[in-house]
């Protein structure tokens, strides 16, 4: 899953891939000047999620416990 997403960004041009032909072999990513211009959007969401984890904490537990009370009316 962690090399098909880094696959998916350095196709998309967000970052780059280096190997270091070595034993074990190594490979480094970093962000390309096109993954760094998103830097800013990815500190607002992230600065969004910490003001609203709370709220988004609730809103969860409501919804898991209407579809735990729901599955508990139906007949099995």
């Amino acid at each position: 899953m962690l090399t098909q997403t880094l696959r998916t960004l350095e196709r998309d041009g967000l970052v780059s891939r280096s190997v270091t032909p070595s034993v074990p072999v190594r490979v480094d990513y970093a962000l390309t000047p096109l993954g760094v211009s998103l830097l800013p959007v990815m500190r607002a969401i992230k600065d969004w999620a910490e003001t609203h984890i709370e709220r988004v904490a609730v809103a969860r537990d409501t919804y898991d416990n209407r579809s735990t009370s729901a599955a508990a009316r139906t007949p099995s």
